[in-house]
């Protein structure tokens, strides 16, 4: 919708709190959520144009223009204006629900909604799950007051269906562009909820992750990105892949804001048996944030995972030199990559076992009765459908059917080993050997060109694998970019230390402020 539309509608559909006729539009782009909740506090910003105007760029730029394919359903224009005057009225009436009242926020595609919206995961096995019910996680958004205007695209079954996929491209979306350079590749899985924070399709996202999920399309994208400490978080009515691994988390654009989403969706969820310590764990994130959390703290280096990309290494000495600025010590980590080959295989042995049990369990839940209701029906499913299998094949799928259930002596073995080689052996030993309170790492590379047709060829950087499988927090904020294609620093810390990891990130992000706007380019030039 244009904006002379949008004037006509906003004069048509609400009440707008000025006098003149039409009112002015509210300028979002780069804006935080932050931000947009204290213009609407004092009365700068109104809820219903607000969102209207959010509705719009998804039109202009995901619909159309750049088509980001960032955002597979989402509110229309009559939905958001409604939605905007409902929660200015109750803020008026000084009945504002909470730290969120008014702000958009977009959801991962695996993640249940109440309402029409179906939860596919992007595959057309689930183009018509529509469950109507809420996530425990989204319920507590609600609560909050925060507005769910759509749901985001992503790499389909969060890139578990094949070894040889492209990041970002499922059946339902299709292929999500990076807004950075429009060949580029978003990572993934929850590649539309970076695009579209990046775009400033929303200020706010969630995303989920199993290893590298949340951080990886967070740093490609330059946004924030936060994967908690596993079990702060609930995973009821979210598509599943491995129960030891799984979690969900913000996708922002500012460490504020994700604190900010993290104080109201952290929580114990009966449903949920890894969650029953998060009420005692979780805390007011946001008022832990400190711009002096640095002063003091020793951060041990993982600088052997970079590789010989010395433009990166050149960014992450700036990132460190600014650190030691804030008062840390920089100590260096010669020795992070030992088990990582043992590790790696236990993983993937974990990952391929529960995939098929959790899936099963998921889809035999679903309150819909068409569909497969096992990881053998969806590979089913997707023979007799080929627009599915177009790009590239199920082979996890295939390999996952293949194993034994949760209690084979293959799969414990692999439990018993990851535990150990990724946290009293992994980030533990690394944390007391070298005395160190986190971890600094680079999060990503810089986005590679997207190739539908062979899959995803990165070779870059990633800190994800031992944070992922030990199930400790692990934070993503802007560090700066190569050839404009931002990379991300990676603040890890022990199990249960989400607020002081984010409050380390926060405060490198406040004096470093590296964020770069998006500029919807075509490509890199060479």
């Amino acid at each position: 919708m244009q904006k002379n539309s949008l004037f006509a509608a906003a004069a048509l559909l609400v009440t707008v709190p000025a006098a003149a006729m039409p009112p002015p539009l509210p300028e979002v782009e780069g804006k935080d959520a932050a931000t947009l909740r204290a213009e609407m506090e004092s009365g700068q910003l109104y809820e219903g144009l607000m969102l209207s105007v959010y509705q719009d760029r998804i039109g202009r730029l995901d619909d159309y223009g750049p088509k980001l394919n960032a955002v597979i359903v989402n509110l229309s224009q009559t939905e958001a204006y409604a939605e905007g005057q409902r929660l200015y009225d109750e803020r008026k009436a000084g009945q504002a629900r909470g730290p969120l009242h008014g702000i958009p926020i977009l959801l991962k595609d695996n993640i249940e909604a109440a309402g029409p919206w179906a939860t596919t995961a992007g595959s057309l096995a689930l183009k018509d799950n529509v469950t109507g019910r809420d996530a425990p996680i989204v319920a507590r958004l609600r609560e909050a007051g925060a507005v769910i205007l759509g749901k985001t695209n992503l790499s389909e079954w969060a890139n578990i269906r094949s070894n040889d996929s492209t990041s970002g491209w499922s059946a339902i979306g299709g292929l999500t562009k990076n807004p950075h350079a429009l060949d580029r590749n978003t990572c993934g899985s929850s590649s539309g909820s970076a695009a579209a924070v990046a775009a400033s399709l929303a200020p706010l996202a969630i995303g989920t992750e199993t290893d590298g999920s949340i951080t990886c399309p967070a740093g490609v994208n330059g946004i924030v990105g936060f994967k908690p400490t596993v079990g702060l978080v609930s995973r009821t009515y979210i598509v599943p892949i491995s129960h030891s691994q799984d979690t969900a988390g913000p996708m922002t654009l500012t460490v504020r804001d994700a604190a900010a989403v993290m104080s109201v969706i952290a929580g114990s969820d009966p449903a949920d048996p890894a969650t029953r310590e998060a009420d005692m764990r979780k805390t007011d994130y946001v008022a832990a944030l400190a711009p002096d959390a640095l002063k003091g703290k020793r951060i041990g280096v993982l600088r052997d995972r970079i590789g010989g990309r010395a433009d990166i290494a050149a960014l992450l000495d700036a990132a460190l030199k600014q650190m030691e600025g804030l008062g840390a010590t920089v100590v260096e980590i010669a020795d992070s990559r030992k088990g990582l080959e043992e590790l790696g295989d236990a993983e993937f042995e974990i990952l391929m076992t529960e995939l098929k049990a959790d899936m099963a369990a998921y889809l035999a839940g679903l309150p819909t009765k068409t569909g497969p209701k096992t990881l053998a029906g969806l590979i089913a499913f997707n023979k007799a459908h080929p627009e599915e299998l177009l790009w590239f094949d199920q082979s996890l799928f295939e390999l996952a059917e293949t194993k034994g259930g949760l209690d084979s002596k293959p799969y414990l073995d692999a439990k018993a080993k990851a535990a150990r080689l990724a946290g009293p052996e992994g980030i533990d030993r690394l944390l007391a050997a070298h005395k160190v309170d986190l971890l600094i790492g680079v999060t990503n590379g810089p986005a590679w060109t997207s190739d539908i047709v062979n899959g995803d060829h990165y070779t870059g950087p990633s800190a994800s694998q031992l944070p992922a499988v030990a199930g400790y927090p692990h934070l993503t904020v802007p560090m700066g970019a190569v050839q404009g294609l931002p990379i991300g620093v990676s603040f890890i810390g022990p199990k249960w230390s989400d607020a002081e990891v984010l409050a380390a990130g926060y405060a490198y992000e406040q004096a470093s402020r590296k964020r770069v706007a998006p500029t919807f380019r075509v490509g890199v030039a060479p």
